[in-house]
């Protein structure tokens, strides 16, 4: 009998925003994957590092960190195979996930080679966007609001689309794409309506109006929230470095 391949959402940071079903599988599972970056630390395992146990079975899944595409399809080809010989023994394995598995998460790519052939469940998170709007203290929609999320790598074009049709914006992967996202929400009026956010949840969390993000990149753990509904939450915006 196989074992049960979990998708673990570990939330945006903070280990307290661990939910308790996911606590509960981690804490009981023998063994356990995460992504990890070919050098320092994963973050993944990092929110719930408190939690493991010396008696657990630790695979990393180590994708290079790079600007240029790397071929990350061999990489979860090897590491499926690996998590697949457990779930063979009927050992349940837990692939952790920052935020959601679902929201942009890596563990879909092992996902979609597994669980034709497993049993799998997904045990959501908190995605970065919800942490976001609870820091920001500034809801994210509302009613009938049209919420986008963009990839900050999609082109300039598609972009300055959504901006003009959603009431309510999320940027996500922006890194390198900063300082050109910036020019195109400012091209579209909505400059004093963005909020910059780093690290939410985090100790060194950094919160402020887009406009005083001097920057040209930001750290991959980044975002920018807009909103330009029928409520008036533009104004409430953060002071530099400090929550509402």
């Amino acid at each position: 009998m196989s074992g049960t391949l979990y998708g673990l959402g570990v939330g945006p940071g903070d280990p307290e925003l661990l939910t308790l079903k996911a606590h509960r599988i981690l804490k009981a599972a023998r063994v356990v994957a995460y992504p990890a970056p070919d050098s320092g630390e994963s973050f993944a395992r990092s929110i719930v590092a408190q939690y493991l146990s010396p008696r657990q079975v630790e695979i990393p899944i180590i994708v290079p960190m790079r600007l240029e595409r790397f071929p990350a399809k061999a990489v979860y080809d090897e590491v499926s195979v690996t998590i697949a010989s457990h779930l063979d023994t009927g050992q349940d394995v837990v692939v952790l996930c920052e935020g959601d598995p679902f929201f942009y998460g890596s563990f879909m790519y092992v996902y979609e080679r597994l669980a034709g052939s497993h049993p799998c469940e997904i045990v959501p998170g908190i995605s970065s966007l919800m942490a976001s709007g609870a820091v920001l203290g500034r809801p994210l929609a509302a009613r009938n609001d049209l919420v986008t999320v963009i990839p900050a790598p999609l082109d300039d074009g598609k972009i300055l689309s959504q901006l003009e049709q959603a009431d309510a914006i999320a940027f996500i992967k922006v890194g390198r794409h900063l300082s050109r996202i910036r020019g195109l929400i400012e091209k579209a009026g909505l400059l004093d309506a963005a909020a910059y956010l780093e690290r939410v949840t985090l100790d060194n969390q950094r919160l402020m109006p887009l406009s005083r993000a001097g920057d040209d990149t930001a750290p991959y753990f980044s975002m920018i929230l807009i909103y330009k509904g029928g409520d008036d939450w533009i104004s409430a915006l953060p002071i530099e470095g400090k929550s509402q």
